[in-house]
């Protein structure tokens, strides 16, 4: 370890000098880049191929014959321009001696584009490309695929960094690819009988046998890999490793289950980005962005130093190392690249609670850094022989163009060195096996397959399950039983279970002995595969954590998952699993909780079941929970809960005699907490005598404008005809802002046309927030927009009144009368927005006062922009805005529309009773979709089974004619002092 360190600081001292001319500019050969890997003492680095025989190689795959594909991103970064061929393709190497040396290479499929992932499957290959998810073989042995079929289609041709990706078979036979959650309506041209499915939000996994395809809990960038238990690990960018803890299958069965994330960063070293250490400085151009930015913080007297480098930028293709030939402490750990810091991270992975915790291996020290800038470890595959590979894209520069200012970016070539590429083999000193790459599988009969599951190597046991999997031989049923009774590891009995249950052969006795087996991963294993209650049960206590979270996700009987939830409902994500599980059963489990005690549990599991208990809107439920509300802690959060419920499910009118004298006795607490939250709760109520006191108490200038606000919120559980006269005579009487606000809004909830015509004919007497609140109020409502442009074409409201996200939504509605005539109404005279950023170039001569940009900034863009305490954020954080030039970000402004990033596309969700919300989506479900930052009062959650449609804005939330806003040249040169001072 000595000389390791002693190389690093070497190298880290040559960082300072002039090691070379231009080192940035000229790439080395294959051997001199060889010569500046630096790994500790264990390894040492052999190169396997590399140009001519590959080129910008992004992903390998060892067939069971000893055939080596090689996916080449010839594309990256950019798709060629229309008319022009992809130059993407993949490569078949052969080792056809052994000896570890390529001595065969042809072109087995040209022209894929962008090709980034593929596996073998069925003597061919399974490529992402998107749109599409391929099937290429060979079937004439010339070594060039003749057959090439569509498996699935419609994935998003997206950012590349960004698209359907990295196919992985998992021990439970599904195919599971990387989608980075990009938004597809996915669909099979082999199955057209099968239903489409959106993918937006998620990843994507399909069965190969059968066809069937579902989203996928993730989303990963590129990196994903599973361990032989089923435990994915995926790459994101800057978060280097997270684990996929919650499966989309088991949220399928919860339909009112509110669910805020499914998979966890585990780094114990950072997060959501961890450092790194390089052996290399920064490249150019990031020095130069960094120096653009820091110029302008310090041109604006900030504090903020900017950070050029040292962090997790880049991370690409994690994979868990499951060879044999790495000395044992390696074996498990995953190995991810990070292509900005020329490096490999190692990290040790520990069980930790139902997920993982990632360690590094060596303090500041990474298990590979190289000191030549081109070295660009983007993947690796396990091999036959025990090893792990690399490969390296070899590029001078790999960043997405749109991420790198104009005037640097002009002068990247971001293709130097596209016809370049290597792949190494990170070989152990002392090699625990000696291997080779000719592991002839392909010939070896299912019963010789069935014994490789017991290989030491994962390699050979992961390629005997897919080869049992495609030849679906019943003949080995025996020996698979076998196998899973008395394999002589793990992961052996693991794969026989798996396969057995695809042959439709596990039996009971099987099952029952794998939930006995030793190794815990083995009986979580076995607990997926539909044991039969009274033998699951016996594994809810469990030793192993991660067995006890499957006893949650598995186990229906409520006095077993009570006990669970003793033990852990303090952790969210077993709280996801108990109610996962719970589903329909949500009032009979909060009384078995209750009568345990209140504090059997966390609370905030009994607050939980309490929205599930207020989404079904059973009565006999709803009285039974109001009962036992006298005898609980903190009344407040438990209301809360209900209320949440029944909000998502847009409940009205519910007669529960028990409700209204509970009301009654929490509106008389002296809790401010707790009287806010029963107001809260009860516009869901049909509640006579509450609803007069609300009226009383709105109409009271008196009372203090809270208490007012809250019974005027309350009135929206009245009925029109007898609420209407009280909201209208308080919006007429011009009282306080925030009272009139609170009039528009609950006037606005009611479904009666006379509400958007109120709202309207009152226009010229509103408050400026007034006028913001009634604006959102026609916007509402699918019916009352023709009344908004009706009125803005008429001049009796102002065209200006519109915010962008407000214009973004119009010009996006699913009638095309209504988005053209909100653009004849809103847009500016001049359509050519390019033309009218040019014309505002001089603008970059003008002198711009920070004070006066703030409040246009304030005004104009921070409810987009600005983090959610300032309202949702619905357009990019702009905290890093400052990289860009005035040039740059004039066009930005001007011609918002040019480029959207797709994280930042806003959705508009029109429901069944034309209500209508928007902003980005956070999460998927089978049942729910989660918008943020189109309300100020946070997550809007909305049941799939009420959206009658959903829209991706196609806008950018900075429409056309936002120089007007800001007031001309002037004001827009005061906004850009401001950006550019960082905010």
């Amino acid at each position: 370890m000595r000389q390791f360190c002693a190389l690093y600081a070497l190298a880290l001292l040559a960082l300072t000098g002039c090691s070379r001319p231009d080192p940035e500019k000229h790439a080395l050969t294959p051997n001199d880049s060889l010569r500046t890997m630096h790994l500790s003492d264990d390894f040492h680095m052999e190169l396997f191929a590399s140009e001519p025989e590959v080129m910008s190689p992004v992903e390998m795959a060892f067939d069971e014959n000893g055939k080596i594909y090689v996916a080449e991103m010839m594309d990256y970064p950019e798709d060629p321009q229309p008319g022009k061929p992809a130059r993407s393709r993949i490569r078949l190497l052969e080792d056809t001696d052994g000896d570890g040396r390529i001595d065969r290479s042809v072109v087995f499929a040209d022209n894929v584009l962008a090709v980034s992932g593929f596996m073998p499957w069925k003597g061919g290959l399974i490529v992402t490309s998107a749109p599409d998810i391929l099937y290429l073989k060979d079937t004439d042995g010339d070594g060039k695929a003749d057959l090439r079929k569509v498996l699935y289609t419609g994935f998003p041709k997206a950012n590349q960094e960004a698209r359907i990706t990295n196919p992985r078979l998992g021990v439970d036979n599904w195919i599971y690819c990387s989608n980075n959650g990009s938004d597809g309506r996915i669909t099979s041209p082999e199955h057209p009988e099968l239903p489409p499915v959106s993918v937006r939000g998620a990843d994507f996994r399909f069965d190969p046998i059968s066809g069937k395809a579902e989203a996928a809990s993730g989303a990963a960038q590129f990196g994903s890999t599973l361990d032989e238990f089923g435990h994915r690990f995926i790459t994101q960018n800057t978060t280097h490793i997270r684990n996929v803890v919650m499966p989309m299958k088991y949220l399928a069965r919860a339909p009112l289950l509110e669910v805020p994330a499914v998979a966890q960063d585990i780094s114990d070293h950072g997060r959501p980005s961890a450092r790194m250490y390089p052996l290399t400085g920064p490249q150019q151009w990031r020095r130069q962005r960094t120096d653009l930015r820091q110029k302008r913080y310090d041109e604006n007297k900030s504090n903020i130093k900017e950070q050029v480098a040292g962090w997790f930028t880049a991370a690409s293709g994690g994979t868990l190392y499951n060879g044999d030939a790495f000395p044992k402490e390696y074996r498990g750990s995953v190995f991810t690249g990070d292509v900005s810091g020329n490096l490999v991270h190692r990290d040790i992975l520990t069980p930790d609670g139902p997920t993982f915790a990632a360690h590094r291996a060596k303090d500041n020290v990474e298990f590979l850094a190289s000191t030549d800038v081109w070295f660009r470890p983007c993947n690796f595959a396990n091999a036959p022989d025990g090893n792990l590979y690399l490969t390296d894209i070899y590029r001078q520069v790999i960043e997405t163009p749109e991420s790198i200012p104009e005037e640097i970016r002009k002068k990247i070539n971001f293709w130097n060195g596209d016809t370049l590429g290597r792949i190494y083999r990170i070989v152990p000193n002392h090699p625990q096996r000696q291997g080779n790459l000719k592991p002839n599988l392909g010939a070896a009969t299912s019963a010789e397959l069935v014994k490789q599951l017991a290989n030491p190597n994962g390699w050979h046991r992961q390629t005997a399950h897919r080869l049992l999997l495609e030849r679906m031989d019943r003949s080995v049923i025996l020996e698979l039983k076998i196998m899973a009774a008395s394999g002589p590891m793990p992961e052996a009995r693991n794969h026989a279970i798996w396969l057995l249950n695809a042959y439709s052969a596990l039996d009971a006795a099987t099952l029952n002995q794998a939930l006995k087996d030793p190794d815990p991963r083995v009986r979580e294993n076995a607990l997926q595969l539909n044991p039969s209650q009274d033998r699951a049960i016996a594994l809810a206590d469990d030793p192993d954590p991660h067995v006890q979270f499957q006893a949650a996700l598995t186990i229906g009987k409520l006095a077993t998952l009570a006990e669970i939830a003793h033990r852990h409902s303090s952790d969210p994500w077993f709280r996801m699993a108990i109610l996962s599980s719970v589903n329909d059963r949500a009032s009979e489990f909060f009384h078995t909780l209750l009568a345990k005690g209140e504090d059997w549990t966390d609370t905030q599991l009994l607050v939980d079941t309490s929205a599930l208990i207020g989404g079904r809107q059973n009565r006999s439920e709803l009285t039974a929970w109001f009962a036992a509300l006298p005898k609980l802690h903190q009344p407040e959060r438990y209301l809360a809960g209900l209320t949440r419920g029944l909000r998502l499910v847009g409940a009205r009118d519910l007669q529960v005699s028990a409700a209204e004298p509970a009301f009654e006795r929490l509106l008389s607490s002296p809790n401010d907490s707790v009287q806010r939250a029963a107001w809260d709760a009860s516009r869901y109520f049909e509640l006579t005598a509450l609803m007069a006191r609300a009226r009383r108490d709105a109409a009271s200038s008196d009372l203090a404008p809270a208490a007012r606000i809250r019974a005027i919120e309350a009135l929206r559980g009245g009925h029109f005809a007898t609420e209407s006269p009280v909201l209208e005579k308080i919006i007429q009487s011009h009282d306080a802002p925030e009272v009139e606000a609170a009039a528009i809004d609950s006037l606005s909830a009611f479904d009666d046309p006379a509400a958007g015509k109120f709202v309207l004919d009152n226009w010229r007497g509103y408050t400026p927030n007034g006028r913001k609140h009634a604006a959102a109020a026609l916007l509402s409502q699918r019916s009352r927009i023709p009344i908004l442009l009706n009125a803005m074409e008429s001049g009796q409201i102002e065209r200006s009144t519109l915010d962008t996200a407000a214009r973004a939504q119009l010009y996006n509605n699913t009638d095309p009368g209504i988005a053209a005539k909100a653009r004849s109404l809103l847009e500016s005279a001049s359509t050519d927005r390019g033309k009218l950023a040019a014309g505002y170039m001089d603008v970059v001569n003008l002198k711009g006062d920070v004070t006066r940009g703030k409040k246009l900034f304030q005004e104009n863009c921070a409810r987009c922009h600005e983090a959610r305490r300032v309202g949702g954020r619905v357009g990019p954080d702009l905290s890093g805005i400052n990289n860009k030039t005035k040039e740059e970000l004039i066009t930005s402004i001007l011609n918002p529309s040019y480029a959207i990033e797709p994280r930042f596309v806003d959705y508009i969700v029109t429901t069944n009773d034309g209500r209508m919300f928007d902003g980005l989506i956070a999460n998927e479900t089978q049942w729910t979709i989660t918008l943020r930052g189109g309300s100020e009062e946070g997550d809007t959650v909305v049941l799939r089974k009420n959206v009658a449609s959903i829209r991706a804005s196609s806008v950018s939330l900075m429409p056309d004619g936002l120089e007007e806003n800001l007031g001309g040249k002037q004001g827009l040169a005061d906004v850009l002092a401001y950006l550019r001072g960082g905010l």
